[in-house]
């Protein structure tokens, strides 16, 4: 067996792979949820480190395996330190942690920041398209929460042939909100709209995307959502319960959606049942049809199968190009009985 051999991505190389592949990256991020949802994977819960004298702060282990072709094991290490923003850093910093499937060796470490906002952004951009196959596409958007995944699924949606007419953004910090819609102003041809408040902002669009670092549930009433948009619920915890009772409810994991009180677990302990869940994105992919006369609301927790799946194949690049950095010696004592 060769010598186990070790490189470093940094986040540079990770961004110069995948900018403007949006739509190779969405095939990615599809292949992974099909191998997961035909068992061709081990997705454990995620694992929080948590501190009792800073409560909003938080670093998550996700490990995870995945087959089908991809045949790789690994975890991601994720913080998330929301006081990060106004010393003007990002909130999320991250590694990937790449295992050889066959002897468990890692052989690479990825910055993965943007790793994770990518596998985000292109599984609400693939619910979407899933969603809207065969009908027409909405022209009207609304954000939820100005950050870095906001940003993100808006280049995915746009990378992947979404078009708009009008984009709203709403955000509790309006600071955040105006340099959000300064941004689009730049990159999107549609009119940019900042909500003065949450029921307008949902009222304005035929897909809503949450994306904010929300604790519990801020939007509590279902008639807003009477027009029957298409719900792209990506921070998991913005809907009241009783939202989603009403809704159509694609989960792209059941079990790992109904934890840790996201609004889709707050329902399943009011009603004591799933009764409410639909669909996994995976059904969808292979057909669903959900019913048109209610909301739509896609609530993805975010599996680490996804970061695997877009890991090893930034990695690949990477070293088709030249671009991974090897660490010579690192694995030094290989000799059993030196």
């Amino acid at each position: 067996m060769p010598t186990p051999e070790f490189a470093v991505i940094a986040g540079e190389t990770v961004h110069g792979i995948l900018a403007g592949q949006e739509a190779e990256v969405l095939e990615v991020v599809r292949g992974a949820y099909l191998a997961h949802g035909d068992g061709q994977s081990v997705n454990p819960p995620s694992y929080f480190l948590r501190y009792p004298d800073r409560p909003a702060d938080r670093i998550i282990a996700l490990p995870a395996s995945l087959g089908g072709g991809f045949d790789v094991d690994g975890v991601k290490w994720i913080s998330s330190f929301p006081g990060n923003v106004a010393a003007g850093i990002p909130r999320a910093s991250a590694v990937l942690i790449l295992n050889d499937h066959e002897t468990g060796y890692p052989f690479a470490c990825l910055e993965s920041s943007i790793i994770s906002a990518a596998r985000t952004a292109a599984s609400a951009a693939l619910a979407a398209a899933e969603l809207h196959r065969d009908r027409p596409r909405p022209r009207t958007i609304t954000f939820f929460g100005t950050g870095l995944i906001a940003r993100y699924i808006h280049t995915y949606l746009r990378g992947t042939g979404w078009d708009f007419d009008e984009i709203t953004v709403y955000d509790h910090h309006r600071e955040y909100a105006d340099a959000f819609a300064g941004y689009l102003d730049g990159h999107d041809k549609a009119n940019v709209v900042v909500a003065e408040g949450p029921e307008p902002a949902v009222r304005a669009a035929g897909l809503i995307v949450f994306a904010t670092t929300a604790g519990a549930p801020h939007v509590h009433e279902p008639g807003w959502f009477a027009h029957n948009p298409t719900v792209l619920h990506v921070s998991l915890r913005d809907l009241d319960p009783a939202i989603l009772r009403g809704a159509v409810n694609v989960l792209d994991d059941v079990e790992h959606c109904l934890k840790a009180n996201t609004s889709p677990h707050l329902l399943e302990q009011a009603d004591g049942n799933r009764d409410f869940v639909d669909a996994t994105l995976c059904d969808v992919l292979r057909g669903f049809e959900p019913d048109r006369g209610k909301p739509i609301v896609f609530s993805p927790f975010g599996l680490g199968v996804l970061d695997l799946a877009i890991g090893a194949h930034v990695y690949r690049r990477a070293v088709d190009r030249g671009l991974a950095s090897p660490v010579p010696g690192f694995f030094h004592d290989l000799d059993r009985y030196r």
